[in-house]
């Protein structure tokens, strides 16, 4: 009888194996094209363009402290720093976050952490939302657009016809960064510090002035704020946090 006992549970095992061994891959998104949508309906989300101030009139102080920050960050051309800016363009894709690899201590690997990945890339679905009125409504002119300059990427033609206020990328770099802050709190200070890099990169790279940063870490706030109430974004967020604590310890 133990010997039996014994068989079936090796046999148990290896079935176990098996499956985990035969088990498909995540199937991701590429892109924008096939972006997951966000956690919130238009009626559930906030509006940014009725909690967000107006952006800074043409010919005030603050737009003329914009206009200097953008021509005197054009001088970091070639530079570490405007690589770095380059390189944080990247928000649509499901491997995107992977700028805080430094800031966690671990590799982001969405195969490894499907529901962190899926969290992280449903947020920029809910930004869309959030953030649209206001950049419609508003329509700032980009910087390269209002006195063109050097950028640290090819702007495409659709960047220049889209609105400079908020900053989409600050506003995501800065929800990720509160995010995962929560999910290791250990490393917040790094974290959060790696998520105001995220949105700098925006006014090195020309793409956006300084004070479109800033209103974007304000939308960015406000739509963590939102998520935390949403039952099913909480429900992603405990499996999110298994999957990281598990990384990080190397399991």
């Amino acid at each position: 009888m133990r010997k039996s006992a014994q068989a079936v549970a090796a046999v148990a095992i290896l079935i176990s194996l098996s499956a985990c061994a035969t088990a498909p891959a995540p199937v991701f998104w590429e892109g924008f094209r096939d972006h997951p949508h966000g956690y919130l309906t238009k009626g559930d989300a906030p509006d940014a363009s009725a909690f967000l101030p107006p952006p800074p009139e043409a010919g005030s102080l603050r737009q003329q402290a914009d206009v200097e920050t953008y021509r005197a960050t054009r001088a970091l051309e070639g530079s570490d720093r405007w690589r770095q800016a380059a390189s944080d363009n990247e928000i649509e894709t499901p491997s995107a976050p992977r700028v805080f690899d430094e800031a966690l201590g671990v590799a982001f690997n969405p195969a490894r952490m499907p529901s962190l990945t899926l969290l992280l890339g449903k947020m920029l679905g809910d930004l869309e939302t959030i953030q649209t009125p206001a950049k419609q409504g508003y329509f700032r002119p980009r910087p390269f657009v209002a006195e063109p300059a050097a950028t640290c990427f090819p702007p495409e033609p659709w960047l220049g016809r889209s609105g400079s206020y908020p900053s989409g990328h600050a506003a995501m770099g800065w929800a990720w960064a509160l995010i995962l802050s929560e999910l290791a709190p250990d490393r917040a200070d790094a974290i959060l510090a790696r998520g105001l890099a995220y949105g700098e990169s925006r006014v090195i790279c020309g793409v956006h002035y300084a004070s479109d940063v800033e209103a974007g870490r304000l939308v960015g706030a406000a739509m963590v704020a939102r998520l935390k109430a949403d039952p099913t974004f909480q429900r992603d967020f405990i499996e999110a946090r298994k999957e990281l604590a598990s990384a990080r310890a190397g399991d």
